[in-house]
């Protein structure tokens, strides 16, 4: 089927969706995950196709976010589940107001339409897309690449199954077939199909979208994250959480990218930091990337000139001394995608400096920058992290996917 024809499909689901009651969708929702655990043989098996076609082309790390697993399944299962205990955001009144002649005007909220989304290598994010979608009360169209798409296909399989088995349209969760470029030129220019895209990738993919898309788009993902370690941390602490940042999971755009250590502690944190990282790490060291001040404390590589504005996805990691807090937030600002962004300090004042100053959507006083995401803000899942201020910013759940319009009711009420 042409992206086309499924964009035509998506626009017919739309006008169905609005007329179906909350606790159906929940209802689909609860059966959508039933169907994913019940196909998780058939997901992991297309998933294994998909990582064996993937070796040798990415890195170590990416296959890390390709493949899936039984628990990991679960896990997106458990994220619908949590998704359909949620609220219905659809129909709420934001604002109400009487005037004086007995107009009354509401603000309600109301679901964007039709909203597509495309991304890379990480299958659950067709669930977690899905999900969000439908729940607040939205037609899903799923774009993946192609490292993905059997994958994705499966979990589609599996979720429309779960839409037909509750009696709701099975093509209010759509998978475009095509993974070339066409097809992502189609729903960028898909005006009057596609109320808005979200386009979730590398650096490079998602600036191109947003520059040439003509439909509604939101900037999500990109993330060089920054730590702070200030002259009042504890240290052990700051060990802690600069190692969970940066090696938990790498390859995920809340991982620590950057390192930036006040100078008065750089000659007794850093050499910890490389013992921490470097040394004492069998499996999986971290390459730091030194600016000239921390290369005259530790070995390393010199930092390049793209170091601090790079997103790694790797075990790497850059390292800038600064004079104090104003100064960090001075180069976090400068570098920063606006993700996500750390402070470690038992100071009070500095964390007050760094977290007004700070221009992310998300900031930590001493914790890892892997808490943003949706899941763990108690959203159920997200949709994708916004980097941009209008009209979401952060992770994306189910408020994020709605938009408003005024309700207004006279009685005869004439200007």
């Amino acid at each position: 089927m042409t992206t086309q024809e499924l964009l035509i499909k998506a626009k017919q689901a739309k006008s169905k969706l609005g007329s179906i009651q909350a606790a159906d969708i929940d209802r689909a929702l609860l059966r959508m995950a039933d169907k994913l655990i019940g196909h998780t043989d058939a997901i992991l098996c297309a998933n294994a196709l998909d990582v064996e076609a993937a070796r040798g082309n990415i890195s170590d790390v990416m296959i890390d976010r390709l493949m899936l697993s039984e628990e990991r399944i679960a896990g997106m299962a458990q994220g619908i589940r949590e998704v359909a205990a949620l609220p219905c955001p659809v129909g709420r009144v934001l604002r109400h107001h009487e005037r004086p002649d007995g107009l009354v005007i509401e603000r309600v909220s109301v679901a964007l339409g039709v909203v597509a989304i495309i991304y890379e290598s990480r299958p659950n994010v067709t669930s977690d897309a899905a999900a969000l979608a439908l729940k607040s009360g939205n037609v899903c169209v799923l774009r993946c690449g192609k490292e993905a798409h059997k994958s994705a296909a499966a979990i589609v399989e599996a979720l429309r199954d779960g839409l037909k088995d509750a009696g709701l349209d099975e093509d209010m969760v759509l998978l475009i077939e095509d993974t070339t470029r066409a097809s992502a030129n189609e729903l960028m220019t898909a005006d009057g199909y596609v109320d808005l895209l979200i386009p979730r990738g590398g650096k490079g993919q998602i600036s191109a979208i947003v520059k040439n898309a003509t439909v509604p788009c939101i900037q999500t993902g990109t993330g060089i994250c920054h730590i702070y370690i200030d002259s009042a941390a504890d240290q052990d602490m700051a060990l802690n959480i600069v190692e969970n940042a940066k090696c938990s999971r790498p390859s995920v755009c809340n991982a620590e990218e950057v390192l930036v250590v006040a100078e008065d502690i750089a000659a007794e944190f850093l050499p910890k930091l490389k013992k921490r990282l470097v040394d004492d790490r069998k499996v999986d060291p971290v390459e730091l990337r030194l600016d000239e001040k921390a290369a005259q404390i530790i070995d390393g590589a010199p930092a390049g000139a793209d170091d601090f504005d790079t997103e790694f996805l790797d075990y790497i990691l850059a390292v800038k001394v600064v004079k104090d807090v104003d100064e960090a937030v001075a180069h976090i600002n400068a570098h920063s995608t606006g993700h996500s962004e750390a402070i470690v300090t038992r100071d009070e004042r500095a964390a007050e400096i760094f977290t007004r100053g700070v221009d992310s959507s998300s900031v930590y006083v001493n914790a890892s920058t892997r808490f943003t995401d949706g899941g763990e803000f108690g959203l159920g899942c997200e949709m994708g992290i916004s980097t941009q201020k209008l009209h979401a910013r952060g992770p994306m759940g189910l408020e994020e996917l709605n938009t408003y319009k005024y309700i207004i009711k006279g009685s005869g009420n004439i200007r």
